[in-house]
């Protein structure tokens, strides 16, 4: 069986349906699973041996078109490509019109999606012949889950497993990072895609102090492509000099994860691959909804404005308030040494989960 996976970004989003990958392979070991993914946000998922061939395209352009008919003229490069695969099946984890046009191009007979209520972009299930609900008020995670077991009718296993291979080089990156650390630390990461999920880079900073002084942990703060303001304002706002600032690659930055105490970040990319990573997390939110963002995890903690009444449904990319990230420090602080207490048992669980899918994909 051919199974195509259409889930083109963006990094949190691919690490959300890595666990829908992992029960695909599990119930269906002998099929060939592909993804299709922009370029921009593939890293993640190169060099995984559960997928056959990861398909990578330039949807940039595809932005600027407002019509399902300019998005097809913009997809019919990779179209061809696509369809000469033959898959039996093709599932669209992002239920947009773009991943759905994909999803309907691939020539797979059986073409499965969210149902309208559960789509970002309603318009997109005229492209599935099957459309599944899978519920509101849940995780993510869960939805992609349940997205994929109801298409292939398949069991739902107990653990939630992230299949992500680093090669040796994201090892030893990561070591390196770690050594210079002292061993024992926390990441900071104070990136957020959006302005509107972005808490004050200077407020890392005086966490990181906070931290190290009360907690004798150094900081690790990381930071991508285009945050290096942000990275620079909390450096210069870290008074103990206990911050050591890196960029590491994706994969790398999983690895690093994996030795880390805690991580404290926003709705970003590398929140959502530390959680993949088992590290304990504190998740600093604002106009996003952590039930379904965040972590799927009880253990894992939210520090989020509870006193105002504008964030419900908001996803906001800007906004003239902008108060739901106004957070004071010893918030945050309280809520890492509430996570840090609770870390052992749920440490050791995912890890294991993470390491059984590893050395069942090498079998």
């Amino acid at each position: 069986m051919r199974i195509l996976i259409v889930k083109l970004s963006a990094i949190g989003d691919i690490v959300h349906t890595l666990p829908a990958l992992a029960v695909i392979r599990q119930g269906l070991p002998e099929a060939e699973i592909d993804w299709v993914v922009e370029t921009s946000a593939a890293e993640i998922l190169r060099g995984n041996p559960l997928i056959a061939n990861l398909i990578e395209i330039n949807t940039k352009d595809l932005r600027q078109r407002k019509t399902a008919r300019g998005i097809l003229a913009g997809l019919r490069q990779h179209s061809e490509l696509i369809r000469s695969r033959n898959y039996d099946a093709a599932i669209d984890f992002q239920g947009l019109i773009k991943s759905a046009l994909i999803t309907r191009l691939s020539g797979a007979p059986l073409c499965f999606g969210f149902s309208r209520e559960n789509l970002r972009e309603p318009a997109a299930a005229i492209f599935y012949n099957h459309r599944i609900n899978t519920g509101n008020q849940i995780n993510i995670i869960e939805s992609n889950i349940r997205l994929a077991a109801e298409a292939l009718r398949l069991d739902i296993p107990a653990d939630i497993e992230f299949p992500i291979f680093p090669d040796n080089s994201h090892l030893s990156e990561a070591e390196d990072i770690a050594a210079a650390a002292g061993g024992h630390f926390a990441i900071l990461n104070p990136g957020g895609g959006w302005p509107t999920k972005i808490w004050d880079a200077g407020r890392f900073g005086r966490l990181a102090d906070l931290i190290f002084e009360r907690l004798q942990l150094r900081s690790v703060l990381t930071y991508g492509p285009g945050e290096e303001n942000l990275a620079k304002q909390a450096a210069e706002a870290c008074s103990s000099g206990s911050m050591l600032t890196v960029s590491p690659g994706l994969r790398a930055l999983y690895s690093l994860c994996r030795k880390a105490e805690i991580f404290i970040g926003g709705d970003t990319g590398p929140t959502h691959i530390a959680v993949a990573a088992g590290t304990p997390v504190v998740g600093i939110f604002g106009p996003t909804d952590w039930i379904r963002n965040g972590s799927p995890f009880a253990e894992d903690v939210v520090v989020e404005r509870n006193d105002i009444d504008c964030r419900e449904n908001c996803y906001r990319r800007s906004c003239g308030e902008w108060i739901c990230m106004d957070i004071d420090v010893e918030t945050v602080f309280s809520a890492v040494k509430r996570r840090l207490q609770a870390k052992e048992n749920f440490r050791t669980r995912v890890i294991n989960a993470n390491a059984e899918a590893q050395a069942r994909s090498r079998n």
